[in-house]
């Protein structure tokens, strides 16, 4: 059970002072919903506020407080943005401008001609003094004057700097002196503060010491636990499995092996053959050869007696998979079948029979394969795809649905840097496919201007007119109402007005039904282009597919534009990548798409990837791969990972493991990060 120190921090946020149901909706946006989330939301930047007497004393962008007097109010037509039009102490006017819920809160707090004290950041819209969203408005100047470190934290729709900052500091009242779990020599030439007295400290002001201090917590947590995981499945018994080869002697497969495959294969037969279970990661490039891999350790444990089963994080790729797999091991007479959430009545019980009976010998499907209802006679190999999407709770989990813990491949499409991979598979063996097969043909990569957009319009009519077909990836669904976003469904009807009924579209809010129509059109070839969103970043497989246009390219990362990239190129013949790039290029996102047209080593990209995000860049889109941490940002990782997993090692090793009074407080730090998979592991001990 959780220390009962820690149950203050686990409250729910709504047991703070000033939260009802109004404030929990946007708090819940954040993933603020306990009173640890909002003590660990720490703030983004911190900003140094001049007051001036009117705004003739300010500059453009320029963080102030000043004294307004409000005059108007404006609505804008439809959703349109609220504003106060105010005036200062010699007659300027600025409009405070609002949007959405916080229109609201603009007019209750800005009653007109009733002077108030605003801050926040002075702006120009055309001819017009502007403020969007005022950071505080108050009565008076009490508080709002000489505030020279305040912290800006991220928001959602609903909520206010204000509001925030206090419920932050509501939940670092009376925090805890918890037992220190840092190594002391190291805790003292690093010069880092105690836990509670660091975790206010980065809600004051620009703190190095104390934001490293908070990371290498969070890290050692996460390299603690997989450590924990990774000895325990060491002591566990699984079934160990001497495949005779007479399935794999059976295989025709179009290609021959790379030495980067048959090395892999080597050494997942030497795991499955021992005693413990085997936790193995393949890393491989886009069209490295992952599947043949699986299928070879798969067809190792049908012939040693056992069953495999291949998890998917989509319904696309499970059945992507499935078909790929038959087609490959056609000849074997191994049985192989589809298991998705959909799947019901006669057909999903004539498929639990066969998994319980052991006709079935591979099922592949999405989480549906390890629901309660599914029962397997004797499960002994699990392959998790696109493991990223899962978690090691998951991978703990598996263990429930055999007599003995099966064992465990996992792979990654996405080639992830070395100290990311220990950050996120400490637990795990890796394996690397760094060759690609003969023949594949490199993807010519060029950047385009989006202002080209009619000029890259016509080239794929000619490309369709040729019997090729092509894809088009946006970032999002639907505009947003505040950004210039390319939304899928807005370029889906501008392209099916120039092409008709040969555009299908594919994104994550469809119904499934639809969405496997779309992609069965497409795969069949009725269909000429695909306009999507990253939901195919992953396992879409059709090969006369040679042309991808990704729009707003620079909104994505380099791991992403790469999985991207690798859609295409399938076939044998020249495929190529356009990148549709805004006029609002930051030098990062240049150099990205540079290495971009530069390089196809995912690996070379997945370490460039790293440096950039490292530099501090927020990106727009979430990265496939992205690291498991809330507090420990791209460039911690990479500086305190290593001592964090050294400092885990000693501690079990040396320092007495959990039982020692550091290893007691290396539990307090568990149950505080959540590292619920280790917990669960230590209670024996």
């Amino acid at each position: 059970m959780r220390p009962d120190v820690l149950n203050p921090l686990f409250a729910e946020s709504g047991t703070l002072k000033g939260v009802g149901p109004g404030l929990s909706r946007p708090l819940e946006k954040l993933g603020l919903t306990r009173v640890k989330d909002l003590a660990y939301h720490l703030p983004d930047r911190f900003v140094a506020r001049r007051a001036v007497a009117n705004l003739d004393e300010a500059g453009v962008g320029e963080q102030i407080v000043v004294a307004l007097t409000p005059r108007e109010y404006k609505q804008a037509a439809g959703r349109g943005p609220f504003r106060v039009m105010a005036e200062d102490a010699v007659g300027n006017y600025v409009a405070l401008t609002y949007f959405g819920r916080a229109s609201y809160s603009g007019k209750k707090q800005l009653p007109l001609g009733e002077k108030r004290w605003i801050a926040g950041r002075l702006d120009q819209y055309g001819q017009t003094w502007q403020m969007v969203h005022p950071d505080h408005v108050s009565e008076d100047s009490a508080g709002m004057v000489g505030q020279l470190n305040e912290p800006v934290y991220a928001l959602s729709d609903g909520l206010t700097q204000g509001r925030l900052q206090a419920l932050v500091h509501q939940s670092l009242e009376g925090l805890p002196e918890l037992p220190e779990w840092i190594e002391p020599g190291l805790a003292t030439k690093m010069g880092w503060p105690r836990w509670h007295e660091a975790l206010p400290l980065v809600h004051k002001a620009e703190n190095a010491l104390a934001r490293d201090r908070l990371a290498y917590d969070e890290l050692l947590a996460n390299s603690l636990a997989l450590l924990l995981v990774r000895e325990s499945n060491r002591a566990k018994k699984g079934t160990p499995l001497h495949g005779d080869g007479r399935l794999r002697a059976k295989l025709n497969l179009p290609f021959e092996l790379t030495g980067a495959q048959k090395r892999s294969i080597a050494e997942i037969e030497g795991d499955v053959a021992q005693g413990a279970p085997m936790l193995r990661l393949l890393q491989g490039d886009v069209g490295s050869g992952k599947t043949a891999v699986a299928l070879h350790a798969m067809l190792i444990a049908v012939e040693a007696g056992g069953q495999a089963a291949l998890l998917a994080p989509t319904e696309i790729l499970a059945r992507q998979h499935a078909e790929t797999l038959t087609r490959m091991a056609a000849g074997t007479g191994v049985t192989i079948t589809l298991l998705t959430g959909r799947d019901k009545g006669k057909a999903r019980e004539s498929i639990l029979m066969g998994l319980l009976d052991g006709s079935i010998d591979i099922c592949v499907g999405t989480h549906a394969i390890f629901q309660d209802s599914v029962a397997y006679r004797n499960l002994a190999l699990v392959v998790i795809d696109e493991q990223h999407r899962f978690g090691v709770g998951q991978r703990l989990m598996l263990s429930q649905k055999a007599k003995r813990t099966p064992h465990c491949l996992a792979m990654t499409a996405t080639p992830i840097p070395r100290t990311l991979t220990l950050a996120q598979y400490g637990e795990m063996d890796v394996s690397r496919l760094d060759e690609m097969p003969p023949g594949r043909q490199a993807i010519d990569t060029r950047v385009v201007a989006q202002d080209r957009l009619a000029d890259v319009i016509e080239g794929i009519g000619r490309h369709i007119a040729k019997g090729a077909q092509a894809y088009w990836v946006c970032p999002m669904v639907r505009e947003l109402e505040t950004a210039d976003i390319a939304a899928a469904e807005a370029r889906h009807a501008v392209l099916s007005e120039r092409f008709g009924d040969t555009v299908v579209m594919v994104h994550g809010q469809m119904r499934p039904e639809a969405k496997d129509a779309a992609m069965e059109r497409f795969s069949r070839g009725d269909a000429k282009l695909l306009v999507a969103t990253t939901v195919i970043e992953v396992g879409v497989d059709v090969p006369n597919a040679t042309l991808m246009v990704i729009e707003q390219a620079e909104r994505f990362g380099l791991a992403q534009l790469h999985q991207l990239r690798g859609r295409v190129g399938r076939g044998s013949q020249q495929s190529t990548c356009l990148l549709l790039r805004g006029d609002a290029l930051s030098e990062t996102g240049r150099e990205r798409l540079a290495l971009m047209r530069e390089t196809q080593d995912g690996f070379r990209l997945a370490e460039e990837d790293l440096r950039l995000r490292g530099g501090g860049e927020l990106l727009g889109t979430r990265q496939s791969g992205d690291t498991p941490f809330k507090v420990a940002d791209f460039e911690q990782i990479a500086r305190l990972l290593p001592l964090a997993h050294d400092d885990a090692r000693l501690l079990m090793e040396r320092d007495g493991g959990l039982s020692s009074p550091r290893g007691e407080a290396a539990r307090m730090l568990l149950y505080l990060f959540e590292r619920d998979w280790g917990v669960q592991l230590l209670r024996g001990g």
